[in-house]
């Protein structure tokens, strides 16, 4: 296998720090950038804020100096916020999309114009089951991985003509440090009968015994190095089930059976 120049944001913990690992181990050269510098060993930390597009371009420019070419791009870097939509402040929630949406967006119009001419890259991005399965008290998240899941099928059809794939990666529960990071907010508790606490509590049990950043990582790292892939994959064949049942079933019943894991 040809060795690839990989870029990875948010390579610093959970599944980007196990990605950037996996695709190293496999011989590739790998940079990952992030504002906090604990990339495995072997991996080349790249300091940047996703959310800083000048910055970002940058450090594309530079590792493009380097290496001559990037051939694949991950989009990891994200964080998730909990609480009520009601009581959700818009600055939270712009903040949000600023990191999961529009991080994603400045790195890759970072290196396009680089696989543009080079006739060949990809860009894998990744959401979450919840992009697509819309979660009650996460809905900022959810709303935030849907829009990366709708920006990365669009900019596939307008890019596959210059050889540059473009792929989404959906994972469900990874017992990572993600969980510990969320942002929580119990704004009105006490207005929705506690029903905010109690559905972060199985949000947070689901996830602590969830996969494996490692696994999750191997398979993201295996997306990474096919030769052809698919617009969409899901990590966990529970999880692929769900999507597929969500597809199938009416719009009330799935409502309906998310409203009773998580908003009864």
């Amino acid at each position: 296998m040809n060795r690839l120049v990989v870029v990875l944001t948010g390579g610093s913990s959970g599944i980007g720090r196990a990605t950037a690992a996996a695709l190293h181990d496999a011989g590739h050269t790998v940079y990952e950038l992030s504002r906090r510098e604990n990339a495995p060993e072997g991996v080349v930390h790249v300091s940047a804020d996703v959310t800083d597009e000048l910055s970002v371009r940058r450090r594309i420019e530079d590792i493009v100096s380097r290496e001559g070419k990037i051939d694949v791009l991950i989009n990891n870097a994200g964080f998730g916020i909990s609480g009520a939509c009601e009581f959700t402040e818009n600055d939270e929630a712009k903040r949000l999309l600023e990191v999961n949406l529009f991080g994603a967006v400045n790195c890759s119009r970072a290196v396009l114009p680089h696989m543009r001419r080079a006739g060949r890259g990809r860009i894998v991005f990744l959401s979450s089951v919840a992009g697509e399965i819309s979660i009650p008290f996460q809905g900022w998240y959810s709303v935030s991985k849907a829009a990366v899941l709708a920006f990365a099928n669009a900019l596939s059809n307008e890019v596959a003509p210059y050889g540059v794939e473009v792929t989404t990666v959906l994972p469900g529960d990874i017992a990572s440090g993600f969980t510990a990071a969320r942002e929580k907010s119990a704004a009105g508790d006490d207005e929705y009968g506690g029903r905010i606490s109690a559905s972060v509590a199985v949000m947070e049990r689901d996830e602590r015994t969830g996969m494996t950043p490692e696994s999750a990582g191997r398979y993201i790292a295996r997306v990474a190095q096919k030769r052809r892939v698919r617009p969409r994959y899901v990590i966990g064949a529970k999880y692929f089930l769900f999507t597929i049942l969500a597809k199938l079933l009416p719009t009330a019943a799935v409502k309906k059976i998310v409203g009773l894991m998580y908003a009864k």
